[in-house]
């Protein structure tokens, strides 16, 4: 079950991810349950969901985290 997360960690986190990414992520969602945050979105490379994903664990290192953004 996903639950909601306080709005300053979304918030700290989505410009933490399109600052790395120049905004190159399309429709970012930020998914959060007790022990992991999902990524949800599109991208055109790899290298940029990659870039999404170092976004997240520059702000929580320990946190378990699913990339599903997709690369088209």
């Amino acid at each position: 079950m996903i639950v909601s997360e306080t709005p300053p960690l979304q918030k700290q986190l989505e410009h933490r991810i399109r600052a790395r990414t120049g905004k190159r992520v399309r429709n970012l969602e930020i998914q959060f349950s007790p022990n992991e945050v999902i990524l949800l979105g599109d991208t055109s490379t790899y290298h940029v969901k990659q870039l999404a994903q170092h976004g997240v664990m520059d702000v929580m290192p320990t946190i378990r985290l699913h990339n599903r953004i997709t690369v088209r």
